[in-house]
This record gives structure tokens, C-alpha cells and sequence, in this order.
């Protein structure tokens, strides 16, 4: 089992940076792969990034590829997601996820999320 906290949301003009966190609880944290999915209102919650269990690979979905940048430290049970160049397009609440997939479906726990406004 493991418990997902997000921390980092919150107001930034477009053209800033935020820094996502996600607390996980659980001793298998670092055998699990990690995911950060967004949902933006009226929309459906899409893929942003993943990275393999030991870090050593990381996937971007191709509207932050360049601007997103997903790390994690096993040692502090934290997964992170840098944000940077910011677009009100980014507007949304996001979600940290554990698990090997990179679809919604697939993974097998999420945390609460954290809201990103990002404005024009």
C-alpha cells in the first residue's frame, strides 16, 4: 500500500516556475514507477510525466516536453515535477501516481492532487 500527498500547487503568471512534491508512505515506494497526471475543468486527466522506479528513465507527454522535468529522491519517498515556461494551458489539478503505466487506467494508487492556476 501506498499514500500519495501532492504540495507545491498554487497562483503563478505565465512564464514562471513551480515545483511539485508528492510524499509517498510505504516501504516499497522506490519499486513502484512514478507518475504526475493533470485534469484541467471539463476535461479528462491526461499523462504529463513518468519516471521508472530507480529514476534512470523518464517519459513526457509532448505538450511539457522541454519545460517539465520529473525527478524523484527514494531516499526522501518524494517524487517531484519541476515546471517552468508556464502556459495558462497548464491550468489544472495535479495528481502524482504510483505505478508502471502511463495511462489513467493503469495506475495503481493516486493522491488528491494539487490545484496549478497559471495566468495570462
Amino acid at each position: 500500500q501506498v499514500q500519495l500527498v501532492e504540495s507545491g500547487g498554487g497562483l503563478v503568471q505565465a512564464g514562471g516556475s513551480l515545483r511539485l512534491s508528492c510524499a509517498a508512505s510505504g516501504r516499497t515506494f522506490s519499486s513502484y514507477a512514478m507518475g504526475w497526471f493533470r485534469q484541467a475543468p471539463g476535461k479528462e486527466r491526461e499523462f504529463v510525466a513518468a519516471i521508472s522506479w530507480s529514476g534512470g528513465s523518464t517519459y513526457y507527454a509532448d505538450s511539457v516536453k522541454g519545460r517539465f522535468t520529473i525527478s524523484r529522491d527514494n531516499a526522501k519517498n518524494t517524487v517531484y515535477l519541476q515546471m517552468n515556461s508556464l502556459k495558462p494551458e497548464d491550468t489544472a489539478v495535479y495528481y502524482c501516481a504510483a505505478g508502471s503505466a502511463r495511462n489513467v487506467d493503469g495506475m495503481d494508487y493516486w493522491g488528491k492532487g494539487t490545484l496549478v492556476t497559471v495566468s495570462s
